[in-house]
């Protein structure tokens, strides 16, 4: 199971009830006010390498992708 995505397990759990309940209580993510999964990528929705400045709010990978598109111009 990923940070990303806990509903694949919650799909696998639907026919045991008693199981999804222990599941729930135990393991299903919370919201979070700080810290480094409060931001998400809006494009991809990693938690990691993100970039927030100038509100772009998409991870780095997501950025080179889609940077000539948005006016961003690579210097070497």
């Amino acid at each position: 199971m990923t940070y990303s995505n806990h509903e694949k397990v919650l799909k696998q759990l639907e026919v045991k009830p008693a199981k999804l309940k222990k599941f729930l209580k135990h393991n299903a993510p919370k919201e979070r006010g700080m810290g480094i999964a409060s931001k998400r990528c809006q494009r991809c929705g990693r938690i990691r390498g993100h970039i927030s400045k100038y509100g772009l709010n998409l991870c780095r990978q997501c950025f080179r992708e889609i940077a000539t598109k948005i006016g961003f111009k690579k210097y070497s």
